[in-house]
């Protein structure tokens, strides 16, 4: 039986132009025709639905003979999921192992969107009463891990964050465009980043990028802990036991250091 609740909500359109993607990766390949019999529409509603998708890349139109595939944004769709679901799987025992090993909460954050995403987290022994980040999404200019992932974007994207309105979370929260853009640039050069109170009154945290096959960083590693036992200065001591973590993680995802 059908959720009448949840038909209701579907949007046609885009479950069609869903239908279109799935029966291209079906057949590897269509034409106009095709798909609208598939989707029992009207060629004219067929050929709206795959050119919008053209438009975004998303198919791609054979020139000598007219028939449709999938396009190269699909690629990078597929890259990142598989990019995040790598991350979290190959990352969750090194996370475990660290936790144990500082005694603090330790995340890893891949970008999503405008914000950072939490795939795993592990709690180490000292570990009171820590907020379950895993699956949640954290400010980038607020956390430690968000800073790294910051840094790490192209500067248009960047900066059209930095524009935008950053919202304060504690006193310490740094909202300011200009002080952001000397903190990426700081972060690009000593490859990690700092967050004191800036998102919790208390809690401290610093973060290290974690690199792809490619080279780019695809996930920031970060520990946090009350700011009374892990203070500034252990801080900055631990993030040589989170340089070697993020290092044998990217060594698993391809990443060859020169």
């Amino acid at each position: 039986m059908r959720n009448s609740t949840k038909d209701s909500m579907v949007v046609q359109s885009v479950d069609r132009a869903i239908a279109v993607l799935e029966l291209l990766l079906r057949r590897g390949e269509a034409g106009i025709t095709e798909i609208a019999a598939d989707l029992g529409v009207h060629k004219s509603t067929a050929s709206r639905l795959v050119y919008t998708l053209q438009a975004r890349n998303l198919v791609e139109q054979d020139g000598e003979r007219g028939r449709f595939t999938l396009g190269v944004a699909m690629l990078r769709f597929a890259g990142a999921v598989v990019g995040q679901v790598d991350v979290a799987r190959l990352g969750a025992p090194l996370c475990e192992s660290l936790a144990e090993q500082l005694g603090e909460t330790v995340n890893i954050a891949v970008l999503d969107g405008r914000s950072a995403m939490n795939v795993c987290q592990a709690r180490g022994t000292s570990a009171i009463a820590a907020q379950n980040w895993a699956g949640q999404r954290t400010p980038l200019h607020a956390t430690s891990s968000g800073k790294v992932l910051l840094a790490a974007m192209p500067e248009g994207p960047r900066e059209d964050i930095l524009a935008g309105e950053l919202h304060s979370f504690t006193a310490n929260t740094v909202t300011d465009a200009e002080e952001l853009r000397a903190l990426v640039q700081s972060i690009v050069e000593d490859e990690y980043a700092t967050c004191f109170e800036e998102l919790e009154p208390g809690l401290h945290a610093v973060a290290v990028p974690v690199r792809g096959a490619d080279g780019a960083v695809l996930a920031a590693i970060s520990a946090s802990g009350p700011s009374f036992r892990l203070s500034r200065r252990r801080v900055r001591q631990i993030t040589r036991e989170l340089s070697e973590a993020a290092r044998e993680l990217s060594a698993r995802l391809g990443y060859v250091e020169r």
